[in-house]
């Protein structure tokens, strides 16, 4: 792969927000050229054509480094550049940009206009490790219950819905004789108690929002060297239907069912050995630890201040 003069490389997944991703490559193009700086746009149709492409990039020494897409585009992208001397853009045209909106960075025009101002910071990022002493690295929320059920979904049936809707359809579908899950979450090497409850969800979050919006974690910070831990309690049909206009209206998920811890690190056990997901990508079974990793990666943000972040 010959980088040949460009500035950064662009990797696109064609398909994220419905075919969105692909049918604005030409806009963003054309807005890089706007502002003088020179790109090169690679398009990826399957995970591992994506994965091959960036060890490619890396390998050969490129140093800015562009995802365009959504929250999962970036996750790969990132996964990929741990470690690397490298810097992060992120263009969000994908079904959910909640790492974008807690960057600060609202829609495609903006996030050209950061990487292309070159404005750096270091940010936090997630990482599960799981029994088998498998790990995976995700960028925004995760957790057990009804948002990993709901993932299922999300990656089928309600694929091409738009942002927070896909994730409300997907969560209202799996919601159908959902009996909850028994969570426990541990805080081991802390003086804060266990958090044990039957729960709707049971989440592990480093950006205020998930799921295209939705705000379990308003105080969040990017920047903190620590994740903000939510279970919300196992609600009736007829509460959930209650909070989705407002979910809808707002992400806000103001409700006393909801209990927030902040730490660095966590294990989440589950009687059911539930499945853990990570930016919508179910990552293996629980119990996990979930530990942040304080300032990990590099990445460009706009001259205004982050959401979350000051």
């Amino acid at each position: 792969m010959k980088i040949e003069g460009a500035k950064a490389i662009v990797f696109v997944n064609p398909c994220a927000g419905g075919g969105k991703a692909g049918r604005r490559i030409a806009d963003a193009r054309a807005e890089f050229a706007r502002h003088n700086f020179e790109v090169r746009f690679i398009e990826a149709m399957s995970t591992e054509e994506f994965r091959t492409k960036v060890r490619a990039a890396v390998a050969e020494g490129c140093k800015t480094l562009v995802a365009m897409g959504g929250d999962g585009t970036l996750q790969l992208l990132v996964r990929e550049t741990i470690g690397h001397d490298a810097s992060i853009g992120v263009i969000p045209v994908g079904g959910g940009n909640d790492f974008a909106a807690a960057l600060g960075i609202r829609n495609w025009k903006q996030a050209v206009l950061a990487i292309a101002e070159g404005k750096t910071d270091l940010v936090d990022i997630a990482r599960a490790t799981f029994v088998d002493g498998e790990k995976a690295e995700y960028l925004g929320g995760g957790g057990v219950g009804l948002d990993a059920e709901a993932a299922r979904y999300a990656s089928g049936k309600f694929l091409k819905w738009p942002g927070r809707l896909r994730y409300l359809a997907s969560a209202i579908a799996a919601l159908r004789a959902y009996p909850g899950v028994h969570v426990e979450i541990e805080f081991r090497g802390s003086d804060r108690p266990a958090l044990l409850r039957r729960a709707l969800l049971a989440a592990a979050l480093n950006t205020p929002s998930y799921g295209g919006g939705v705000r379990l974690a308003p105080e969040a910070r990017l920047d903190d060297g620590a994740l903000d831990f939510v279970i919300i309690e196992m609600l009736s049909g007829l509460e959930v239907a209650r909070l989705i206009p407002r979910l809808l209206l707002t992400g806000e998920f103001g409700t006393r069912h909801v209990t927030r811890v902040r730490a660095a690190k966590a294990i989440f056990s589950t009687e059911e050995g539930s499945m853990f997901h990570g930016d919508g990508e179910l990552l293996g079974n629980a119990p996990v630890q979930i530990e942040v990793l304080p300032k990990a990666i590099r990445v460009f943000v706009p001259e205004n201040l982050r959401e979350g972040n000051g």
